[in-house]
């Protein structure tokens, strides 16, 4: 039977968004789940078990057709909840990297994802109720060396998100929620071909942990969430600790080779 409320919930296959769609099923939601690839209709069967009604759908949502194909498998319902959380990581020193590889990354984390919030917030402004939780990231706070497409898109979006909460504040039924997390035990980084980093071989935040404080920043209708306390501390301290400084703290955690230096007991 469906269920009166509706989610979408993207980069739903694994990671945080796989978390998500959990949290939002166990609340009663009927789901939409999206992703790039074919595993989504794996997730979405665990998904079921929350007894509530989920399509899975594979899409490219670093495509405008991409986008449409998902607000098509909509139907036409009420989006209450939209958790944007599609994301896409690129390591290595820019000047290496193949003009395709970037522009996925910005197309990913920029272009899919603004068509996206705009085609979903309007009809929610338009009727003054519904709630959006997009994944940014710490890494918007800091100069992201050896990753550095990845985090100037992440510093897009979290502007984006407070200038666009702004100009729909009248709309006091909407609410856009920014997730911040900060490194997260998922597919990113073997995606993102940083398994050779520091950060990619340190030990990572629970994505069930950093899914959970999105979910409850979301649901108390708050501006932002940093998840996890250390990442709390290091996204303040990006607001006082020169540029040149914080790429070169960036460097030493994403520059290809570092994970070797964990090798020492």
């Amino acid at each position: 039977m469906a269920s009166s409320k509706f989610a979408i919930i993207t980069g739903a296959s694994t990671g945080i968004g796989f978390e998500l769609a959990h949290l939002a099923a166990r609340d009663g939601y009927d789901l939409l789940v999206v992703a790039d690839e074919p595993l989504i209709e794996a997730s979405a069967t665990d998904f079921r078990r929350h007894g509530v009604m989920v399509d899975a759908l594979e899409a490219d949502l670093a495509t405008v057709e991409g986008v449409e194909k998902l607000l098509d498998a909509a139907n036409g319902r009420t989006v209450d909840l939209l958790c944007a959380n599609a994301g896409r990581g690129l390591g290595h020193g820019f000047l290496e990297q193949d003009v395709e590889d970037w522009r996925r990354v910005i197309d990913t984390n920029i272009t899919g994802t603004l068509y996206l919030l705009q085609k979903v917030l309007q009809p929610m402004v338009a009727r003054n109720d519904g709630k959006i939780l997009v994944t940014g990231s710490i890494a918007g706070f800091m100069p992201g060396s050896f990753q550095a497409v990845y985090n100037g898109t992440k510093a897009f979006i979290d502007s984006f998100v407070d200038a666009v909460r702004n100009e729909i504040k009248d709309a006091e039924g909407v609410t856009i929620t920014n997730l911040m997390p900060g490194p997260t035990e998922t597919e990113f980084f073997d995606r993102a071909d940083m398994l050779d980093t520091k950060v990619g071989s340190d030990e990572k935040d629970d994505p069930a942990k950093v899914a959970q404080d999105g979910w409850d920043a979301m649901k108390a209708g708050k501006a932002h969430i940093v998840s996890g306390w250390k990442n709390k501390v290091q996204a303040a301290a990006a607001h006082v600790v020169p540029a040149s400084i914080l790429a070169d703290q960036h460097r030493n955690m994403a520059e290809p080779g570092t994970a070797k230096e964990n090798d020492d007991g």
